[in-house]
């Protein structure tokens, strides 16, 4: 049973990313990386994103514990409460942001021109409007996460970004004006509350008969501080990628475009292998961690702990390497094939390809810092994880208040806080816990094959000559780009397999 729902959990995650880049490739063909996609992008991703930071991620941290030890009433008493809270709070903020939508506008879009002052307001607007629907969607994911419907979970995305990919392809032949961004917007309300209804239908269809109000008052919520370091947590990591893409907008326009459509060349691939891995590889740490401190448990005693790390630590390295590598050779033919369509204009395709490359080394320190992350929770130090993001955004917003603000400059900074972030959590588990989970010589195999394919393809240039252009058909010079992107990536994780029996136990369990 468990086997079959990861497969499926696994499966329909798969999907929800693929339709998410797909909608950013219909948002990059309808409008390219022209100023009208700064506003568009801003005002599709702030709903979530606020219920992000906010909400959702605090929401699961802090309502799952509690639901497992609340009878089937007592939790849907629970989630009223809560559902209550939150759409008063939303209604209040969506107030706010309205009142205040001129001045947010050139918070979040500081390089907009001003004849776009009107269709940044107006995007604002409809964010707003969409904000309480995507609070309480929030809550409801927590609580289709608690009943294991991964099917209600990531459907619900499937339904947010079909209804945005049908609107984008309908202005895809028209014109991209400001009318344009006004029927995006009625999409994006129309897109959330269907989501609702998808998950509104699936808890009815998990919800059994009615209990009886029960006879004590219920117990009160968890104080103000439990909510705070769980938003902290879950909020500063999704902070981090939205922070450098508002400071790319001060490049000019359309640098928030170009930056948004580079970093999910590497957002994809760290969803997909890295951060899966750190949250496959959670319950067996778990476990191990609790057969560790039970000495007369059962199991294979205090080494339990340090295999389970050492394992997910070498699959997430190599898969990090892996993407690396195919992101260093084969950037412009991916930005091509994601992004090459329609308005997109070929400087910002290879801008793309560039910022992409540089941000394809972060995948690194990210792969060390989700396994950290995973260690700390476990240990129940998540503390220490929220100082270590806390500090990686510090340093970033330093690099935009000393005015590195080109997309290259910002992947850059990115790459430097996740790689102080992952140096503090790592220095927070302590230099004996270290020394027995990080296996060094099967993470410095893959890493030395990614740094010869990186200076292989810096002395006879990436595949194709590093030129992107705008997508007409997949020919024989992009098929063989494709092939050597494929061949790098393979090598290093040959390098992987070869360098111990790791990464071979880990793809076993």
């Amino acid at each position: 049973m468990f086997l079959q729902a990861g497969l499926l959990s696994l499966t329909l995650l798969l999907a929800s990313r693929v339709l998410g880049v797909l909608r950013e490739t219909a948002l990059a063909a309808a409008f390219g990386s022209s100023a009208m996609a700064d506003v568009l992008i801003v005002m599709l991703t702030l709903p979530d994103w606020l219920s992000g930071v906010l909400a959702s991620g605090a929401l699961a941290y802090v309502l799952l514990p509690r639901w497992a030890q609340e009878t089937a009433g007592q939790q849907q008493a629970t989630q009223n409460r809560v559902a209550w809270r939150l759409l008063w709070g939303a209604l209040v903020l969506a107030v706010l942001m309205c009142a205040a939508r001129i001045p947010l506008g050139a918070l979040l879009l500081p390089g907009v021109a001003p004849a776009l002052q009107g269709a940044v307001s107006a995007a604002l607007v409809w964010s707003a409007l969409a904000l309480p629907a995507a609070m309480l969607a929030g809550l409801w994911a927590a609580r289709l996460q608690h009943e294991r419907d991964f099917v209600g979970l990531y459907g619900a995305n499937l339904v947010v970004n079909g209804v945005l990919i049908g609107a984008l392809v309908f202005l895809a032949g028209r014109a991209a004006d400001q009318a344009a961004g006004q029927t995006l917007g009625a999409a994006l309300v129309a897109a959330v509350l269907l989501r609702l209804l998808w998950q509104g239908w699936r808890l009815r269809a998990r919800a059994g008969p009615p209990e009886p109000a029960p006879a004590a008052a219920p117990a009160p919520l968890p104080g103000w501080r439990i909510w705070t370091w769980a938003a902290l947590g879950a909020g500063l990591p999704l902070a981090l990628p939205f922070v450098a893409r508002t400071l790319a907008s001060g490049a000019g326009e359309g640098a928030l475009a170009s930056f948004n459509y580079a970093w999910k060349l590497v957002e994809l691939p760290l969803v997909l292998a890295v951060q899966l891995v750190a949250a496959l590889a959670f319950p067996a740490i778990a476990q191990a961690h609790a057969q560790t401190a039970d000495a007369a448990g059962p199991g294979p005693g205090p080494d339990a702990l340090a295999t389970a790390v050492r394992s997910a630590l070498v699959l997430a390295w190599t898969l990090a390497c892996a993407a690396a590598a195919a992101l260093l050779v084969g950037a412009p033919v991916i930005a091509t094939l994601l992004f090459g369509w329609g308005r997109m204009q070929t400087p910002a395709l290879g801008q793309i390809a560039d910022w992409g490359r540089a941000g394809a080394w972060g995948l690194l320190p990210q792969a060390l810092l989700a396994l950290a992350v995973t260690l700390l929770a476990t240990l129940g130090r998540m503390r220490f994880a929220v100082l270590a993001y806390a500090l990686a955004l510090a340093l970033l917003l330093l690099a935009g208040a000393l005015g590195l603000t080109a997309g290259q400059e910002l992947m850059w900074a990115l790459n430097a806080g996740f790689a102080l972030a992952a140096w503090l959590a790592w220095s927070a588990l302590g230099a004996r816990a270290v020394r027995r989970w990080i296996p060094l010589r099967e993470l410095l195999a893959p890493l030395l094959v990614l740094l010869a394919v990186a200076l292989l393809a810096r002395w006879i240039g990436p595949a194709g000559g590093g030129q992107a252009t705008p997508a007409r058909t997949l020919g024989p010079q992009q098929v063989r780009e494709l092939v050597s992107c494929a061949l790098a990536a393979l090598a290093v994780a040959a390098a992987g397999w070869f360098s111990g029996p790791q990464l071979r136990q880990a793809l076993r369990a």
